[in-house]
């Protein structure tokens, strides 16, 4: 399924653990990183392309995220022609993606590279969240950078979870009153409460 313009829809996976740390997958058998990513199929929203990429990818189900955001718009990266089949070439582009940050709500050990018949991915590491770019496939770099920085925003503050868990303990409404207004500072204008969205 190709747009107009030769571009095949597509879904980016930002991973999150509590560190903000981003999960990173080694392809099988390349000396190459990247963040789970795949096709949107005809019918499907990005969302559910998203949670179908993740299961088949990672080993994840939506239970083990929860969603913080995602780009506004698509992203677009061309595919170099010596990397497209013969029989497309002319009519394929590349890939155009909704990119979406995850956190992580399950355990490291619910990942499953091996769910699907054909995997991915044959190693996994959780890598800081400026991952470097030298170890991504040259023609993704571009994507990579602009879905980092535009997704960036919804990354909390250091040391505000710290904060809320000791807050919590207290359990008075002053301080849930404090962890309402923290938490629409942690937001940009406009989000607030439309995180699950």
């Amino acid at each position: 399924m190709l747009d107009r313009e030769g571009y095949r829809p597509n879904v980016g996976i930002i991973l999150l653990n509590h560190q903000n740390e981003v999960w990173w997958g080694k392809r099988v058998r390349e000396h190459s990183w990247q963040f789970p990513q795949g096709g949107i199929k005809h019918g499907e929203t990005p969302e559910q392309a998203m949670y179908r990429e993740l299961e088949e990818e990672v080993g994840l189900r939506a239970e083990h995220v929860k969603i913080i955001g995602r780009t506004r718009d698509w992203l677009r990266y061309d595919v170099p022609d010596h990397f497209i089949k013969r029989e497309v070439r002319g009519h394929y582009r590349g890939q155009k993606q909704i990119w979406f940050l995850l956190r992580m709500v399950g355990r490291d050990c619910d990942v499953n590279l091996r769910v699907s018949d054909h995997p991915e991915f044959d190693a996994w590491r959780w890598h800081d969240y400026w991952v470097p770019m030298d170890v991504v496939i040259e023609f993704k770099r571009d994507v990579y950078l602009k879905a980092l920085q535009e997704l960036s925003r919804f990354l909390a503050k250091p040391g505000q979870g710290a904060q809320r868990r000791s807050r919590e303990r207290t359990g008075s409404k002053a301080t849930a009153a404090a962890d309402q207004a923290s938490d629409a500072e942690a937001l940009p204008a406009g989000v607030a409460g439309q995180e699950n969205r």
